[in-house]
């Protein structure tokens, strides 16, 4: 018998099965899809030969990661590539906010917002690598470098309007609202400038890179790695139940705590139930991919350079798109997350030829295709989008949830990221890993730090299944 299970194969199972087997324990992981990866999948969704991220597409979190920064990715085959913008964000008459790796190089293309955006960013980059190992840890301690830490948690905590008042021009204001909308929250709420600052910084000071070949890659470097360990992978096995697993020491689950509520079954008491129950999801996406006949025909130059291209107008303009989604109701020119891959990756492609990823935020639960609001939405900035497209493939946020259960109602976040849940995730305790069963654990982006292809909620769940193994950390 295996001294510890993991259920769910995305990035944070195996990186607590990765951990657990480094640790020296017999590891078997249990897939129910019939290949691992979870939201780190890569496969031909619309024609042969186009290779298209299933979820996700670009990968800040993964080069800031203390998990990943144990594992030699380039020795298992992950060729990380950095596009010349991060990402930009088109505005009428074929302006652009950009987020190149120098902030001075981005400042000096906001005129009379230069001084502030330097003046916000330089030091949030020198103080990266003090703040990140406590943004990416559950907050349970005083921060190491409580000053720095200071520095970006009184911004962060401030909706992100407040970020934008900073700035006078529409495209300084335009890069903070794209960067705090990944945040699924309105821009009016606390804690949504904590994204926009993050994930500029890290724009800033380590790229938003790429995988070439697709993010399946990193899956297939956390199995090699986890099989060198003497770690194993079971595929299409659904674990339905708890008790359906192999006797083991420990048992930890790459699932949301409403799939831990069903595998739990009568083991749970009433009020451990209805505490898990009490957790809340956020919005679901609508995700459609494209093989496309050429490039997109961005009228921002800044655009045709960059990986990732945030789409929905100025900054008023993306803040009513995301409080209308948060308020239960669809937009007609919703906010749009756009990834194009052949900018630095034209291997996705058949010669000529390019990929396109995108989707935007919908009501919990919606089943409504919003290909046609998305596409308009492209459009409005790329005249001749429509023309280029040879397939299409559209995942509802109902969809979304049928092709992975995690994906409650389509949210891709595992959970509402508003400042409760980001304190208290996924319920009111001090080790937001372990489970009221005892040897039970969770390790899914519903457990902190959330979201993201980073392994660190596996991390540190496997570090404290270690610690009550007797095994150290």
């Amino acid at each position: 018998m295996p001294d510890v299970c993991v259920v769910g194969s995305g990035p944070n199972g195996l990186a607590a099965a990765v951990v657990l087997a480094g640790a020296g324990l017999s590891v078997e992981v249990f897939e129910g899809a019939e290949e691992p990866g979870g939201g780190c999948r890569t496969a031909e969704l619309t024609l042969p030969g186009f290779r298209h991220d299933v979820c996700s597409a670009v990968h800040p979190l993964l080069v800031a990661s203390p998990f990943f920064s144990q594992i030699d990715l380039e020795a298992r085959g992950v060729e990380l590539r950095l596009p010349a913008v991060a990402f930009a964000h088109p505005l009428e008459g074929g302006r652009a906010g950009a987020v190149r790796h120098s902030v001075a190089d981005s400042a000096e293309t906001l005129g009379p917002d230069a001084r502030s955006y330097r003046s916000l960013f330089t030091p949030l980059v020198q103080d990266l690598d003090k703040v990140l190992p406590e943004i990416l840890a559950p907050l349970r301690a005083l921060p190491a470098h409580p000053l720095a830490m200071a520095r970006f948690g009184l911004r962060g905590l401030l909706p992100a309007g407040r970020l934008a008042a900073r700035f006078k021009t529409d495209e300084a204001r335009a890069i903070v609202a794209g960067a705090s909308a990944h945040s699924m929250l309105s821009l009016s709420a606390p804690l949504s400038a904590s994204f926009g600052l993050l994930f500029v910084t890290v724009a800033h000071a380590l790229g938003w890179p790429m995988v070439a070949g697709g993010s399946a890659r990193v899956i297939e470097a956390l199995c090699a790695e986890l099989r060198s360990l003497g770690g194993r992978l079971h595929t299409g096995t659904w674990v339905c139940r708890i008790d359906e697993l192999p006797d083991a020491r420990a048992v930890l689950l790459d699932v949301s705590p409403r799939q831990f509520l069903d595998m739990a079954g009568p083991r749970l008491d009433s009020r451990a139930r209805r505490s898990l129950e009490r957790f809340r999801y956020g919005p679901g996406v609508c995700k459609v991919d494209w093989a496309l006949s050429g490039p997109v025909p961005w009228e921002a130059e800044a655009c045709r350079e960059a990986g990732t291209v945030h789409v929905g107008g100025t900054y008023e303009e993306v803040a009513r798109s995301e409080a209308a989604v948060v308020a239960g109701r669809h937009t007609d020119r919703p906010f749009v997350l756009v990834a194009q891959p052949g900018v630095v990756d034209p291997g996705r492609a058949p010669e000529g030829r390019h990929t396109l990823w995108g989707y935007c935020h919908v009501p919990q639960g919606s089943t409504r295709d919003m290909t046609r609001e998305i596409e308009a939405q492209i459009e409005r900035f790329a005249p001749g989008f429509r023309d280029l497209v040879l397939a299409r493939s559209t995942m509802t946020a109902a969809d979304m949830e049928a092709y992975n259960p995690n994906y409650v109602g389509g949210d891709i976040n595992g959970g509402a990221a508003d400042l409760r849940q980001t304190l208290l995730r996924p319920t009111a305790s001090w080790n937001p890993y372990r489970t009221p069963l005892e040897g039970v654990y969770l390790c899914s982006a519903s457990t902190p730090p959330g979201g993201g292809v980073h392994g660190m909620c596996g991390l540190w769940a496997a570090r404290t299944a270690l610690a009550d193994l007797g095994s150290g950390t």
